[in-house]
This record gives structure tokens, C-alpha cells and sequence, in this order.
């Protein structure tokens, strides 16, 4: 039996199964949750939130968090280990190569520095971040040299790791402290609410894209791809998530 392609194999299952908890209680929150927490008054809330919301952020985070940690196995195992990263699969690190996995690994704390400053203007970040995404994807292909699924990958990497960085340091504290709030019959604090609804919807938004570089991995029309089309890719995600967030506004209960 080959031991690493079983490896491989096991940690895909797991990444796969930790990612649908996580991205599945993320669609909750946003289209579902959200809509309907508009809807409950003071006293309702004050019953519903504490008893739901812990509940659904242990699971969010957790998930989070083993998606998170499975997934960077796999890309030590196959993208560095086997090789994948690299074109023809011949592994040879150099400074720029090394230089864009460690900013896969330090774009939260860019991203939470521009997001709060310069970018915290909703159509200002969408724009400036698709633009950023562009350049991202000339540095992995053209500078770096990765190879399609290198270059495809290390995106999704980057944006899923942001949205961990994202659950633990800005949505999961942000919460506790609304949640303690609500159930000690206070109105939380109006910023931390902001800051943890704004960073959920930026994770909904990158969650789209990031799922198609995982899936991407193996189709055969893949290899001719560009950080054009990769950015259309991102472009179209983006714009399939702000359908859906109009269309969750209006589905009512009965």
C-alpha cells in the first residue's frame, strides 16, 4: 500500500469534511441567521442568542480551525513534499518562491491593517481587493514561477487562511462579547458588531473563490489558465455572493 497517497487521501477526507462544517455554518450566519436575527425583539434575543449562538460558534470555529490545519498538511505534503508547486514538478525553492508562501502566511495582518484603515470603505475594499488579488496572482505565476495549481492553490490558501485569522482574532471575540451583552440585556457595543458582521461577510466572499481553486486542481482546461481568468474566477465569485446575499433579504418565514 502507498502510505503517502493514503495520507493524502485521509487528510483530503478530513479537510473536506472540517471545510463543510465551516463554510456551512458561515452561509448559516449570513443568509440565514442574519435575516431572521433582524426580526426578534430585545426579550426574544435575550433567550435565543445566548442558547444558539455558542452552540453554532463552537462548531464555526472549530471548524475553522481543523479545516485550517488539515489543509496546510496537504500543502506541505503535496505542493512542497511532491512537488506540485513547482513547473514539471521538479522542486527547486528559490528567494521568490520562499518569499510568496511566507506571504500567504502574513496576509491576515496586511489584510486586517488595510481593512481597517484605507480599505474600510465596502465598494473601496471590494475594488482595491480585487485589484490586490490580481497582483497577488502575477507575483505567485510570473515572479515566483509556480505552476497553475501552485499558483491556484496558494490563492486559495491565502484567502483561507485570512478567514481563520478572521474566526479567532475578530469574529469569535467579537461575539462572546455581543453574546454576554444580549444576555445580560445590554445592546452591545455598536463597533463590535460592525467589525464582527463585516469581517463574516469578507469570509463569505472569499470562501466562493476559494472553494473553486480546490476543485480546480485537476481539471484538464486549468493548465492554460492565466491570473486574468483567475481573477475573473474571483471577480465572478464575488458577484455570485452579493446575488445571494440580495436574494437571502427577501426569503421569509411563514
Amino acid at each position: 500500500m502507498d502510505v503517502m497517497n493514503l495520507t493524502e487521501s485521509l487528510f483530503r477526507w478530513l479537510h473536506v469534511f472540517f471545510g463543510i462544517l465551516w463554510i456551512g455554518l458561515l452561509y448559516f450566519f449570513n443568509w440565514v441567521n442574519g435575516p431572521f436575527a433582524a426580526t426578534m425583539d430585545a426579550e426574544t434575543k435575550k433567550k435565543v442568542v445566548p442558547e444558539l449562538m455558542p452552540r453554532a460558534l463552537f462548531w464555526f470555529r472549530w471548524g475553522a480551525a481543523f479545516t485550517w490545519i488539515t489543509g496546510v498538511f496537504l500543502l506541505l505534503l503535496v505542493y512542497y513534499h511532491m512537488g506540485a508547486v513547482f513547473p514539471g514538478g521538479v522542486r527547486q525553492w528559490t528567494g521568490p518562491i520562499l518569499l510568496m508562501v511566507a506571504l500567504v502566511f502574513i496576509a491576515p495582518f496586511i489584510y486586517d491593517a488595510l481593512y481597517k484603515g484605507p480599505l474600510k470603505d465596502p465598494t473601496t475594499g471590494f475594488w482595491a481587493g480585487l485589484g490586490l488579488v490580481f497582483v497577488v496572482l502575477l507575483l505567485f505565476d510570473r515572479w515566483a514561477g509556480f505552476s497553475f495549481r501552485g499558483t491556484a492553490i496558494h490563492l486559495g490558501s491565502m484567502f483561507g487562511t485570512t478567514m481563520a485569522y478572521n474566526v479567532w482574532f475578530r469574529i469569535w471575540p467579537s461575539q462572546r462579547t455581543i453574546i454576554t451583552a444580549v444576555k445580560n440585556g445590554q445592546a452591545p457595543d455598536a463597533a463590535i458588531v460592525a467589525l464582527a458582521g463585516t469581517r463574516s461577510k469578507h469570509n463569505t466572499y472569499m470562501s466562493v473563490p476559494l472553494v473553486f481553486t480546490m476543485i480546480s486542481q485537476h481539471a484538464t482546461w486549468a493548465a492554460t489558465a492565466t491570473p486574468i481568468s483567475l481573477t475573473i474566477v474571483v471577480l465572478v465569485g464575488w458577484g455570485l455572493v452579493s446575488h445571494v446575499y440580495e436574494r437571502a433579504k427577501n426569503v421569509k418565514g411563514f
